[in-house]
């Protein structure tokens, strides 16, 4: 490992999410992957075992929209073996320091490039690329196949090795989608309507037959600003489908679902997801699996009392 990124690596210690926990030593010579959202670095973490160095520069309870990195996060991005990122519009406040990356000759990975995308349909993004692939289990298989050979050409991945991990990880990918299937089926189909701040759910309604009934923030990201007339016209569209619960981040502040939860005429329950970050070890959504497990059971929950 060159001098540069065994500092850079050293200098991100203790000051960013759970992956930079693991940062190594001076003395450690693996591959260093550097992973923008901390959904995706959990993921590459189950890839790659301790083959390699997973940094993973999103902290846990962050927005992807918006998080920002230190200069010496910038460093070790430009220093990486490989760099994930999920691509599609996303990282709004990073992207200058992935082009920078990609400029310098860094290996990159893209999710969104892996995957069929899907536009959104309406609001201040139509026509754009919905970069929220996570929320559909099979588009995550897609993202994990096409990576797959991508860290097998990295120095000091061993691909057999790599090929038993990501056999086993694609196997918790395909039971998840499984018991998600399992879990929707049982939501009757009049209530099959999903209302949260900002358009998030595009990829999980095409999968599992769910109406997306509209966003607090019409956008595709949380840094749009709703108007008076479309939170009007989302309360006139609640009333009208009588949806019994509305879907609040946990990325995002809920006080705008909150205040339309009380103007409808109906009622209506608001229940937290976690659909754009992972949490700490013990704050109900430490990795991906987890995260999507207890997602399910709210919706079903939610849409089925």
């Amino acid at each position: 490992m060159r001098p540069t990124r065994i500092l850079a690596a050293l200098a991100l210690a203790g000051l960013t999410a759970a992956g930079l926990a693991s940062c190594a030593s001076s003395a450690d010579t693996r591959p260093l992957i550097v992973v923008s959202t901390n959904i995706l670095g959990d993921v590459v973490e189950e890839l790659v075992g301790d083959q390699a160095q997973v940094v993973t520069l999103m902290k846990p309870n962050a927005d992807p929209h918006s998080f920002e990195i230190s200069a010496q996060e910038a460093a070790t991005l430009r220093e990486a073996d490989l760099v994930v990122s999920n691509g599609l519009g996303l990282e709004e406040g990073l992207q200058q320091h992935l082009d920078a990356a990609g400029a310098d000759g860094v290996a990159t990975f893209v999710a969104g490039d892996a995957i069929d995308v899907l536009d959104y349909s309406e609001g201040d993004a139509e026509g754009m690329p919905d970069s929220h692939f996570w929320t559909d289990p099979a588009r995550m298989i897609d993202v994990v196949d096409a990576l797959e050979p991508v860290l097998a050409g990295i120095d000091g991945i061993d691909p057999e090795t790599l090929k038993s991990t990501v056999g086993d990880y694609r196997g918790e990918l395909r039971t998840l989608d499984s018991e998600m299937s399992a879990a929707f089926e049982s939501i009757p189909e009049d209530r099959r309507a999903l209302v949260t701040n900002h358009h998030v759910f595009g990829y999980l309604a095409e999968r599992f037959d769910f109406d997306i009934v509209g966003a607090v923030i019409p956008g595709g990201t949380t840094l749009a600003a709703p108007s008076t007339s479309d939170l009007a016209d989302l309360v006139t569209a609640i009333e009208e489908t009588g949806v019994p619960a509305i879907f609040a981040e946990s990325s995002s502040p809920d006080r705008l679902v909150q205040a339309l939860a009380s103007e409808a005429s109906v009622e209506v329950e608001v229940i937290e997801l976690f659909t754009e970050s992972l949490t700490g070890p013990d704050e109900g959504a430490p990795d991906y699996l987890t995260m999507m497990r207890v997602n399910t059971d709210r919706i079903a929950t939610g849409l089925t009392r």
